[in-house]
């Protein structure tokens, strides 16, 4: 007894080998659709180093700061390629990480390196910024703007750091809500050169009198035999005419102050940036997703909060919505899922006319949906995720789940228009096809899977798209040889190849049949032509490849 006999003689096993599939699909696929994705994840990380020192030229920037990290991060593991740029009081180190490495692993080798040759560096310039940029978070997924008629960006960048920016970076799944073109309240003093040389003061003395005089002071707290103080002293400059009225230096038993040398005012701290939304200047706030979220429910919470946002903006501050990078998603999957189920109904009507029976193309159907169901399981398995060549998968696999169960049903389907009972029909005809459908579904999943073995960033970025093709016939041959036998035993019926529609599609393919079998004895016949031929078209194959490499 062949195993298939198990199957068709004891339905209820068959049927709970199907649900078993669907239920592990179904379970599958609802987390699955918690992670959509537009793309495979690729782990291509980026590390960029980022050093200030404030006034150094871009010459001193590049000789003494970004010379010597490049020299001491080039020695880390998982380096690719690195690129840098030295600019007026900024170094910026760039470094591409390998395909697949490990990118904590790399990130703390260079933060070792990095450390060794932090005290060659020139002690005022800052200790360097070291962050991690994976290839999903290098651009924001949503675009805020923020803009007045009546407000600076200053003022607008105030309120958005200290109210609306906590508030969106406490949104689920959002990784960070940075604010980008803002311009932060500074105090900015504005030095004369012609008054600090009739005085003879330097720019030091007016920066040793300020370090001198702002700075936060911890005093501590003094203790008595029955109360504890803790004290405070007011020890920094807060308000514009504070500034003005600090003294700088004594000539002659006056006092110089900072408005005597120099124009204070509170106002950006920079000026080397500006953003504009409509041709009006603006400031952002861009929106980055974990590397785990689904961008699409990240978007979804981003823009239900907008409403409640406005409701809390100051008058005269207004908000939109510039860039949702998820409008491509939700119109790809959009069209992916429309394809499907134009998919699926091609497939199912071209059996239709090519069986010719409701009751012949029930099992193929009932194969498609179970396939691609359980493909779920498989996707979640290898650790996959809905995207949108996974979905281009799917959609491919629609016409090669049907091809095993369609084989099965029309193998029994021949039994019993010889005469067999449908139930002897079916055991007759699965046993002859368990090793042609056990073969033909090794060879199809082995036909995709080299493409997502190969390496570099094309293997990396097809590997989901070819394992889950695979994944998707190697359940086709599970189900047509455990549901698809077993339904046709049951349903098919002895008459149904005399009825008008199916006789007709009988009667043409015999006539087909009846060619091809003339054509093929006629090849088989005159080999020698047939040799010569195919000889000749494959110099010519040669030939004509050997031009096209020419030119």
């Amino acid at each position: 007894m062949k195993f298939t006999d198990i199957f068709i003689r004891r339905p209820v096993l068959a049927i709970v080998i199907s649900l078993v599939i669907l239920l592990a699909g179904f379970q599958s696929l609802r987390g699955l659709l918690l992670n959509l994705r537009q793309y495979p994840r690729s782990d291509i990380a980026v590390i960029v180093i980022t050093t200030t020192y404030a006034g150094a030229s871009a010459e001193l920037i590049r000789s003494h700061i970004t010379t010597p990290l490049e020299k001491a991060i080039s020695s880390a593991d998982g380096i690719d390629y690195m690129t840098s740029s030295s600019a007026q009081g900024n170094s910026v180190i760039t470094v591409h990480l390998k395909l697949n490495f490990d990118a904590h692993k790399a990130l703390t080798h260079i933060h070792t390196k990095i450390a060794q040759v932090r005290n060659d560096l020139p002690p005022e310039a800052e200790a360097p910024v070291i962050d991690l940029k994976t290839d999903d978070s290098r651009i924001p997924l949503i675009y805020l703007s923020f803009y007045s008629d009546n407000l600076t960006c200053s003022q607008i960048t105030d309120f958005l750091n200290r109210v609306i920016q906590p508030k969106l970076t406490a949104l689920r799944e959002v990784q960070k809500a940075e604010i980008i073109g803002a311009q932060a309240f500074a105090m900015r003093i504005w030095l004369k050169p012609r008054q600090m040389g009739a005085l003879h003061i330097t720019p030091s003395t007016v920066n040793q009198a300020l370090m001198e005089n702002h700075y936060a002071a911890a005093i501590g707290t003094t203790k008595g035999t029955m109360v504890a103080t803790n004290l405070s002293a007011n020890t920094d400059l807060r308000t514009v005419e504070e500034f003005k009225q600090l003294a700088v230096a004594e000539r002659n038993g006056i006092i110089i102050r900072l408005k005597d040398i120099a124009d204070v005012e509170l106002d950006a701290e920079h000026y080397e940036e500006i953003t504009r939304f409509n041709g009006q200047t603006a400031v952002f706030i861009g929106i980055w997703a974990l590397p785990t979220a689904n961008p699409l429910n990240v978007v979804h919470a981003v823009r239900k909060s907008v409403p409640e946002i406005q409701q809390i903006l100051p008058p005269g501050i207004k908000c939109a919505i510039e860039y949702d990078s998820t409008a491509y998603i939700r119109q790809a999957f959009y069209e992916v899922i429309k394809t499907l189920v134009e998919a699926l109904g091609i497939v199912v009507l071209v059996i239709f006319l090519f069986l010719g029976s409701i009751r012949a193309i029930l099992a193929p159907v009932i194969a498609i949906p179970v396939s691609l169901v359980g493909t779920a399981f498989l996707i979640s398995l290898f650790g996959f995720s809905i995207n949108l060549l996974t979905l281009l998968a799917i959609v491919l696999a629609v016409g090669l789940v049907v091809d095993d169960a369609i084989v099965v049903v029309e193998n029994i389907e021949r039994h019993v228009r010889a005469g067999l009972p449908p139930l002897e029909a079916a055991l007759v005809g699965a046993r002859e096809l368990i090793g042609p459908v056990i073969a033909m579904t090794i060879t199809l999943a082995a036909v995709y899977v080299p493409i997502g073995i190969q390496g570099g960033l094309t293997g990396a970025l097809f590997a989901e798209f070819a394992f889950t093709l695979a994944a998707a016939v190697i359940i086709s041959g599970i189900v047509a040889l455990t549901l698809a036998p077993m339904v046709s035993g049951r349903i098919l019926k002895s008459g149904d190849h005399n009825q008008q529609f199916s006789a007709f599609l009988n009667r043409r393919f015999e006539i087909l049949k009846d060619n091809y079998v003339r054509v093929l004895a006629w090849t088989l016949n005159y080999r020698s032509i047939i040799f010569v031929l195919w000889g000749f078209a494959c110099i010519l194959a040669i030939f004509f490849t050997s031009f096209q490499l020419k030119n």
